[in-house]
């Protein structure tokens, strides 16, 4: 039997450190806590203040970071259109001049659809029973062959 020698560069496991009563709704904010809260990194919070000039952290000595509640609020909006409802930057910009992300409700609106050109031969089927959609769907067949073979014999 061998005696086993300590291993001494190893840390011992440390208890959890306790968690920190949560902070009032008015208190002020720090960039690790909004990015947390928000679920997004740092870097993207510091990002959307060169985009959204609304955002405006208080900034202390060193160029920390302090979020009021508002900011809050609004950053959670930015990030809402931009990555739940499908936003641009330049959307959200769009949104923030027109005053439309003052309210819940814009948050609740699904962003506009993009411009579409219907021509004659692309044109949405309209809702059908089974059977006329199957047939929709055979006319659109047969003109998409008879394209193809013009294509075919097209000079190249």
């Amino acid at each position: 039997m061998t005696a086993r020698m300590p291993d001494l560069f190893s840390t011992p496991p440390r208890a959890p450190a306790p968690r920190r009563a949560p902070k009032s709704a008015e208190a002020f904010r720090t960039i690790s806590e909004v990015a947390d809260e928000l679920e997004v990194p740092q870097h993207v919070l510091r990002f959307w203040e060169s985009k959204f000039p609304q955002v405006k952290p208080l900034k202390r000595a060193g160029g920390r970071r302090y979020y009021r509640p508002d900011d809050v609020l609004l950053l959670r909006r930015i990030r809402q259109c931009l990555y739940d409802q499908g936003y641009t930057i330049k959307g959200v910009q769009k949104l923030l001049r027109e005053g439309a992300l003052k309210s819940d409700e814009a948050l609740r609106a699904p962003p506009p659809a993009a411009p579409t050109v219907a021509t004659p031969t692309a044109a949405a089927p309209k809702p059908a029973k089974a059977d006329n959609l199957r047939g929709e769907l055979e006319s659109i067949r047969t003109e998409l062959m008879a394209l193809r073979d013009l294509l075919k014999k097209a000079p190249r």
